[in-house]
C-alpha cells in the first residue's frame, strides 16, 4: 500500500505543478528495481527542475525519503528515484525520442515465454 500512497502524492503534485502528459506505470513484475515509473512532460528545463524539486519536497514532507536524483538545470529528462516510484520528468522532444511508455508497455513475445516455461 505505501507504494500506492507514493503514486498518488506524486501524481497530485505533478498536476498541481501543471506537469503535461501526465502517465504512470505499473512496472510491477517487469522489473526489481521499482514498482511505478510516473512520466510528465515539461515545457522548460527550469519546469522539469521544479516540477521534482515540488515532488521531493512534498514526499519528504510525507515521511518518504528520495533516494537519488539524475539531472538538472540544462537536462532534458530530470530521474528523480523514489524507491518504490520513479519519476521521468522530460522535455516533449526527449519524451518523444525515447518513448518509455512504449519500451515499458511491451511484454514478451508468447515464444520466448514457452521457451523459459
Amino acid at each position: 500500500m505505501q507504494a500506492e500512497n507514493l503514486v498518488k502524492i506524486v501524481q497530485d503534485v505533478l498536476e498541481e505543478r501543471k506537469g503535461q502528459r501526465i502517465t504512470t506505470l505499473d512496472v510491477q513484475g517487469k522489473t526489481s528495481f521499482t514498482d511505478y515509473m510516473v512520466l510528465v512532460t515539461g515545457t522548460s528545463d527550469r519546469h522539469l527542475k521544479s516540477l521534482c524539486d515540488y515532488v521531493s519536497e512534498k514526499v519528504k514532507e510525507s515521511g518518504f525519503k528520495p533516494l537519488g536524483r539524475e539531472g538538472d538545470l540544462g537536462s532534458d529528462w530530470i530521474l528523480l528515484d523514489l524507491g518504490d516510484v520513479i519519476v521521468h520528468a522530460m522535455t516533449a522532444q526527449a519524451r518523444e525520442f525515447y518513448q518509455l511508455e512504449k519500451l515499458w508497455s511491451v511484454d514478451r513475445p508468447k515464444e520466448i515465454e514457452q521457451a523459459t516455461a
